[in-house]
């Protein structure tokens, strides 16, 4: 797997030193609710089976580290269901500081370019408008709604799905 780098970010494979930060991360339940397969409660248990399983086909995970002090923060990655779908979370004392579009930002550059998608999909559940935010800034468009299952939650939830175009992304990504 590959490192991506943006401004602010380094992209990176997780490894088993992110465990403990990601634990306390995605024990946070306001964090974990607004994905769509985090448990909550969440363990380190639950981290080292999602470090073990990220070699699976068609999947691309990257931690996000901050280039200033190398923190982790979250991750991000693509997961192939038809096309690829965009996935990302920030554990919560990093949030609205730009970290998540900038992340994204880099993340579908790389589908883009280095994958050759002509699309990628993403959705947000109908409670996180910030998370629908950061898709409109990068050039998706609402395609539809429905309820999705959100394991944290134990229930299906309202998610907007979201469809970025090469074009759009780019588009967006000029003006």
């Amino acid at each position: 797997m590959c490192i991506l780098e943006s401004d602010r970010l380094i992209l990176r494979p997780p490894r088993p030193s992110d465990i403990p930060a990601m634990t306390v991360w995605l024990s946070d339940y306001d964090v974990a609710k607004m994905t769509a397969r985090v448990p909550h409660p969440y363990d380190e248990e639950d981290a080292e089976d999602f470090i073990a399983g990220i070699g699976a086909v068609d999947r691309h995970v990257f931690a996000i580290q901050r280039k200033a002090d190398g923190l982790f923060m979250g991750c991000t990655g693509l997961a192939r269901d038809g096309d690829f779908e965009l996935g990302y979370w920030l554990g919560k004392p990093f949030w609205g500081m730009g970290y998540a579009t900038e992340a994204a930002r880099r993340l579908i550059g790389f589908a883009f370019e280095m994958l050759d998608q002509s699309q990628v999909t993403a959705g947000w559940y109908h409670d996180n408008p910030a998370s629908g935010h950061v898709l409109a800034k990068l050039g998706a468009r609402h395609n539809g709604s429905k309820m999705r299952d959100c394991a944290a939650r134990g229930r299906a939830v309202l998610c907007h799905d979201m469809l970025l175009t090469r074009a759009d992304f780019l588009r967006k990504q000029a003006a």
